[in-house]
């Protein structure tokens, strides 16, 4: 305390304790041990912690009134949550933002230790899957469908998924095995594509195939390094839309695990590691070791998204109907991008519990909501003064006038 360059804590002056802040969703439930955790790291001193209690205010869709972003993404159906957790923070706020995108390995990099001869490190990723699944045929499909990616050109890869979208195969959403299975390909139909219409499919598979042709050798990157840093680049790109959907005045956030250092540091790591069950977890606690922290309660760094889960039904539950009226006349619809009908036979059907991509309708309903938000402002942002046109005859030479500009 008092030393040059300290740390502000939740006060003004330095070396006061820094503030810590966890968010417990009494709505939904299933935080306590993750409140327990938290509990036990903020007994350090130098500490300060806050819990932050939501109910159904903070639910996803309870407010999608909010600011115009400078694109869609899916942070915008959880503004209101993003934004009374980080209106406790400081002025500098960090936040765990991108740590599963960083450390945790894209399914798909299982076929690049295939393409590398390494099958011996896939046998505890696959036993995790199959103790997840409870099939004894797991093993088989998983190892069948990473043998066929690591066997596959990208060039054939798109045109699969053209093919696919062409004749609108989706996969089923299912639990992890099946997210698994559909993350092994160089590429797949978005949470969304279902809702689409044939139109819509029809273009997009054109296009793949018109880039299929293009692509010669591919992206210069194995399938699972290719995967994994476009869903980095997804993950990275919703932070700014959360960062303007969510903003709280004179305050900073920051997201360590996507600064470019760590992110170089964390793509140094062997995929023999990433690939094994809970080793994000083991990742950090070594680094934090390695630091001085060592004294972490159990469980910590494996956070479940079973809550998140949970939440996202249960605020589409309760606010099905203003979502429904929302697309009783959707742009998207007018675009030629959905069928209205079918877009609210969803909601429906999502709001009654059948297990439909929650994250396809989030897509959807965000960039409903980012294009009407769009359309709102229009006529309302300068965009700079048009040129006058000529009033003056042709021939006839115009007086010189003195222009002061004020400012």
């Amino acid at each position: 305390p008092g030393m040059p360059g300290t740390l502000l804590g939740h006060g003004t002056g330095a070396g006061e304790r820094l503030l810590a802040v966890t968010f417990n969703d009494l709505a939904v439930g299933g935080r306590e041990a993750e409140l327990e955790r938290a509990g036990t790291l903020a007994a350090n001193p130098r500490l300060h912690h806050v819990v932050v209690t939501g109910g159904e205010e903070t639910l996803p869709y309870a407010d999608l009134d909010g600011p115009l972003t400078d694109e869609p993404g899916p942070s915008l159906v959880t503004a209101a949550l993003h934004r009374a957790r980080l209106a406790a923070g400081s002025a500098d706020h960090f936040t765990g933002y991108g740590a599963r995108q960083v450390l945790d390995a894209h399914p798909a990099r299982l076929a690049d230790l295939l393409m590398d001869r390494k099958r011996r490190h896939l046998v505890r990723p696959v036993a995790a899957l199959t103790k997840a699944d409870g099939s004894v045929l797991v093993p088989a499909r998983v190892y069948g469908a990473a043998r066929r990616l690591a066997r596959t050109p990208y060039r054939a890869g798109l045109d699969g998924l053209a093919e696919r979208l062409m004749h609108r195969r989706f996969d089923d959403p299912g639990g992890a095995v099946g997210a698994s299975l559909a993350a092994l390909a160089w590429g797949g139909p978005g949470p969304a594509a279902r809702w689409l219409t044939g139109e819509a499919l029809a273009e997009v598979s054109v296009r793949l195939q018109s880039t299929a042709h293009r692509a010669g050798g591919g992206p210069g990157q194995r399938p699972g390094d290719y995967r994994a840093r476009a869903a980095l680049a997804r993950h990275a790109a919703d932070l700014r839309v959360l960062e303007q959907a969510a903003e709280i005045r004179s305050q900073r956030l920051h997201a360590p695990f996507l600064d470019n250092q760590v992110v170089r540091a964390c793509r140094a790591l062997p995929e023999t590691l990433r690939v094994q069950p809970g080793a994000r977890a083991a990742i950090l606690r070594t680094v934090l070791k390695s630091s001085g922290v060592a004294d972490l309660p159990p469980g910590w760094g494996t956070p479940t998204q079973a809550t998140a889960t949970a939440a996202a039904r249960a605020g589409l539950r309760l606010a099905a109907d203003p979502l429904i009226a929302l697309f009783d006349a959707p742009l998207l619809a007018d675009a030629g991008l959905i069928e209205a009908r079918v877009v609210r036979k969803a909601l429906r059907a999502a709001a009654a519990g059948e297990p439909l991509p929650l994250d396809g309708l989030a897509d959807l309903i965000s960039l409903e909501l980012w294009l009407r938000r769009l359309l709102s402002r229009r006529g309302t942002c300068w965009t700079g003064t048009p040129a006058r046109a000529r009033a003056v005859p042709a021939g006839i030479a115009p007086q010189r006038r003195a222009v002061s500009s004020g400012g």
